[in-house]
C-alpha cells in the first residue's frame, strides 16, 4: 500500500539531486539566442496608430528586441553583434502582428451526420490529436499565431498545445479550454441522439454538470488538467444532435457558480450563446465573452457595455452551416432547422453589437468552416461594416487583451513574442490582402517565407 507514495517519494529525490548536482555556471554557457532582423516595407506595430514605412524590426531567439527606423544590416552601428544573424527582405510587403482567433475548434472537423456518428462510436482522442497537428500547420500558414481552442475532448488539445510549445510540431501557440461544460441533454452532451445502450456515463468530469455544486466540480477539474480558460454551453446549439432549441439552458445560478470558481482559480469564461434569455443571463452572471451572440438585443449590448465583456461573432460559421442546412443530407432534420434559422443571423447581430460600441474581438469557430479559412471572417466583418482597421484591432489588441496576453501578442514591441506575419498590398486599404499571408513567424521562428 506503500508503493505509490514511495516511488514519488523517489522521483523526488532524484530531481532534487539532478538540480543540486547542476553546475551554477550552466546558465551561462548556452549560446546567445539567434538574431534576425526584418526589412519591413510597411510596418504596422501597433495596429490602430499609423503604419511606418522602411523599418527593422530586431528579433533575439523568440523575442522582439528593438523596432527601429531604417534598413539596419549586421554591420549598421545599432546593429546587435551575433555571428548568426540573418536578414529577411521583406521591403515590398505590409508587415503586421501575428492574428488571433478567439474561437477554434482545432482537433475537429464537421463532417457529414452519418460520418459523425461513426466518428464518436470508432475514435477516441488520440485521434484528433492526429488531426489536430495537421489542422495547426493550415491555421499557422493562414497567419494566425494565436488561438483560444474553445471546446474538445480533453487529453487530445493539451497534448497537441504542449507540444507545440516544446517545439515539437509547428502551430499556434493554443489556449485550450478542454471540454465544454454543459448540461444534461444540452448542447455539447456528445451522447444526445445515440442510444442508452452505447452511452457512457456523463459526469463532471466527462463534461456534463447540472447545478451549481457539479458546475463548480466541473471548472476545477477542468483547471486541474491543464485548461487555459472554461467554455460553457450556456443555450442551446446548432450542431447538438437534439431538438431542443437554441435558448438559455444553464441556469444564472449554475452559470455564475462557473464563474465564481474560474475566476478565483485565474481562469476566463467563455459561453457559447445564441439565444437572447441565455446571452443576458450570462452577462449578468459575469462571463468574459459570449460566443455567437445571434439574438442579443438592446439589454445583451446595455450588459455587454456594462460588463466589458467581448463578444466572439464566428460569422464565418454562420455562413457554413446556412449553406449546409440546403444540402439533402448533411444535416439530420434536427439541425438543419436550426442551422437555417441561425445561420443567417449572426453577421446582423454582430453589426448591430459594432456599432453599439461592444468589445469585439475576433473569432471563426473554424472547424465547423475549413481549418485555414480564418480571415474569411474579416470578409464578413467588413461587409456587416467595420472597417479594416477595427477588424486588425479585433484579431490583435482585442483579441490579446481577452485572452489575457496583452503583455505578450497583439502588437510589435520591445520585449513581446515575435509573432509577426507580411502580406502583400495594404490591409488597411482592402482587408481581403489577409486572405493570402505571404510570411509568417511565430515565437521566432519562420514557418513560411
Amino acid at each position: 500500500m506503500r508503493l505509490i507514495p514511495t516511488l514519488f517519494s523517489l522521483l523526488l529525490f532524484a530531481c532534487a539531486s539532478t538540480s543540486a548536482g547542476t553546475s551554477p555556471n550552466v546558465a551561462d554557457a548556452q549560446p546567445e539566442p539567434n538574431t534576425t532582423i526584418l526589412h519591413c516595407g510597411t510596418l504596422l506595430a501597433i495596429p490602430g496608430q499609423p503604419p511606418q514605412t522602411e523599418m527593422s524590426v530586431i528579433i533575439q531567439g523568440d523575442r522582439i528586441t528593438d523596432v527601429v527606423n531604417g534598413y539596419i544590416t549586421p554591420d549598421s552601428p545599432h546593429s546587435p553583434h551575433s555571428p548568426d544573424t540573418t536578414v529577411i527582405d521583406l521591403t515590398d510587403h505590409f508587415v503586421l502582428p501575428g492574428l488571433i482567433d478567439c474561437h477554434v475548434h482545432i482537433t475537429f472537423q464537421l463532417p457529414s451526420q452519418q460520418d459523425r456518428l461513426r466518428k464518436q462510436l470508432t475514435e477516441e482522442p488520440t485521434h484528433s490529436a492526429i488531426d489536430g497537428t495537421v489542422n495547426a500547420r493550415k491555421t499557422l500558414a493562414a497567419g494566425f499565431t494565436t488561438i483560444r481552442n474553445v471546446g474538445s475532448l480533453g487529453s487530445d488539445i493539451y497534448a497537441l498545445r504542449d507540444r507545440i510549445n516544446d517545439g515539437v510540431i509547428p502551430g499556434p501557440r493554443i489556449l485550450a479550454a478542454g471540454r465544454s461544460i454543459a448540461v444534461t441533454g444540452g448542447h455539447a452532451d456528445r451522447t444526445n441522439g445515440i442510444s442508452p445502450i452505447l452511452r457512457p456515463e456523463m459526469t463532471p468530469f466527462e463534461a456534463i454538470a447540472d447545478g451549481p455544486y457539479e458546475m463548480r466540480k466541473a471548472t476545477r477539474e477542468r483547471i486541474k488538467r491543464g485548461s487555459d480558460l472554461i467554455k460553457i454551453t450556456a443555450t442551446g446549439g446548432v450542431l447538438s444532435n437534439t431538438a431542443a432549441g437554441v435558448n438559455q439552458q444553464m441556469f444564472e445560478d449554475e452559470i455564475r457558480a462557473v464563474v465564481e470558481t474560474a475566476h478565483s482559480m485565474g481562469r476566463k469564461v467563455a459561453a457559447h450563446a445564441h439565444g437572447t434569455d441565455g446571452i443576458n443571463a450570462a452577462l449578468r452572471a459575469g462571463v468574459d465573452s459570449i460566443e455567437h451572440g445571434t439574438y442579443l438585443d438592446d439589454e445583451s449590448i446595455s450588459l455587454f457595455k456594462q460588463t466589458g465583456a467581448y463578444l466572439v461573432p464566428t460569422i464565418h460559421a454562420g455562413k457554413f452551416v446556412a449553406e449546409k442546412s440546403e444540402e439533402p443530407d448533411f444535416f439530420n432534420p434536427a439541425i438543419k432547422e436550426k442551422a437555417a434559422a441561425v445561420g443567417p443571423q449572426i453577421q446582423s447581430s454582430f453589426a448591430k453589437a459594432h456599432k453599439a460600441g461592444v468589445n469585439i474581438a475576433f473569432g471563426t469557430d473554424v472547424g465547423v468552416g475549413a481549418h485555414g479559412t480564418n480571415a474569411q471572417e474579416f470578409l464578413y466583418m467588413a461587409e456587416a461594416g467595420m472597417s479594416p482597421q477595427d477588424c486588425i484591432q479585433s484579431a490583435t489588441i482585442h483579441a490579446a487583451a481577452l485572452c489575457g496576453l496583452s503583455d505578450e501578442i497583439g502588437t510589435i514591441e520591445k520585449g513581446k513574442s515575435a509573432d509577426i506575419i507580411a502580406v502583400v498590398g495594404d490591409p488597411l486599404e482592402d482587408v481581403a490582402a489577409l486572405m493570402d499571408v505571404g510570411f509568417v513567424m511565430a515565437r521566432g521562428g519562420v514557418f513560411a517565407n
